[in-house]
């Protein structure tokens, strides 16, 4: 079997989102018992935790399943760029009553040591963003029976993914939730929306496409799958899910958003993410290129969105959706996806029809 193979076994072909802080092993095992493809959230685990955290969902589940790594770049900044953002942090901290932390012995879990830990727990997918891997560690973890998926926002990241020898992309679109996934270019041209993004990439590789980003409903999903994907990726519509560990101010912004709330920032953590607007992302728009860049903002902004959530206070939090927001609702995850997969179908019952009256009339 190779991974267009286990995609198209799925029966439904929907892949959950892997969401750091939203979506743990609960999540994961509903989605793949259900007969889509859940993901864990693996980014921020320590190197120690991949392997029993792995090893929980193949205890609850023998359905496929895919683990998530965040390729975070080593850091080492000047301690004169730590004060420098400490101090731009100090006001927000004090309001909420929160100790300034100091400078972290550390930024991110080492992300070899991740790595290590991911091929000995040999799940049956491991996808990766925000950089890409060498040659070697695809072969790695292909040796230990894992096929790898590698996020591209771009047609070119697509192609850098299939010379490593990647198994499939995952096709991030503009619309999506949470961070950015760009590696070979900046941000403005790494923009591409979900529907030109899979167009191109399957024009662009032979590899089996995953659609991601803006897909909330049955409609999405048939629209993903009319564009030659193997599957869709959803993430924002599980942030309201039962089993999803969104916290409650989180939830309260996702169940009641403004029309269009989503905005681009890299204030929170150093690199572009999208999320439902709030006043730190208002308010810290200005010099948000002045912040340092992932890990480092993100490791001296984690205890100041600890201390929000603790106060149940979303204006200091980092509340990650994607453009649809507005469509997520609450629900048990199995029934999300078998009800987005039944109006899926509908859909392209009604696209069959409408096509075949067309051809009569012609």
């Amino acid at each position: 079997m190779n991974l267009a193979a286990l995609l198209d076994s799925l029966p439904i072909p929907i892949v959950q989102a892997p969401m750091v802080g939203a979506s743990l092993d609960a999540l994961t095992i509903a989605v793949s018992e259900a007969g889509g493809m859940g993901t864990l959230a693996a980014g921020a685990l320590p190197p120690a935790d991949i392997g029993p955290m792995v090893q929980a969902v193949r205890d609850r589940t023998s359905k496929p399943f895919g683990v998530n790594l965040l390729m975070a770049p080593k850091a080492d900044p000047a301690p004169g760029d730590i004060d420098a953002a400490l101090a731009r942090l100090a006001p927000w901290y004090a309001e909420l009553g929160a100790p300034l932390p100091g400078t972290p012995n550390a930024f991110a879990p080492d992300f070899e040591a991740q790595f290590d830990a991911l091929v000995a727990a040999a799940p049956p997918v491991a996808s990766f963003t925000f950089s890409i891997l060498t040659p070697a560690q695809v072969r790695r973890l292909q040796a230990a029976g894992t096929y790898v998926v590698g996020t591209a926002t771009t047609a070119a990241e697509a192609r850098a993914w299939a010379e490593v020898g990647a198994d499939g992309i995952c096709a991030q679109g503009f619309e999506a939730g949470g961070h950015r996934g760009h590696f070979l270019a900046d941000i403005e041209e790494s923009l591409v929306g979900t529907l030109a993004l899979v167009a191109t990439i399957r024009a662009a590789v032979d590899l089996p496409v995953i659609a991601a980003g803006g897909i909330m409903d049955g409609r999405g999903v048939a629209a993903g799958l009319a564009l030659g994907a193997a599957a869709v990726q959803m993430g924002t519509a599980f942030l309201l899910a039962d089993e999803a560990t969104t916290s409650a101010p989180w939830r309260r912004a996702v169940a009641q958003p403004t029309d269009d709330p989503t905005r681009l920032t890299r204030a929170f953590t150093g690199r572009y993410a999208r999320g439902i607007e709030n006043r730190f992302m208002r308010l810290m728009h200005g010099v948000q290129d002045d912040v340092p860049a992932y890990p480092v903002q993100n490791r001296l902004t984690q205890p100041l969105r600890a201390a929000a959530a603790k106060a149940d206070d979303p204006e200091m939090l980092s509340l990650w959706a994607g453009q649809a927001v507005r469509l997520a609702k609450p629900g048990r995850a199995a029934e999300m996806i078998r009800a987005w997969w039944a109006e899926a179908a509908e859909v392209a019952d009604a696209v069959a029809a409408r096509t075949r009256r067309g051809l009569e009339r012609e």
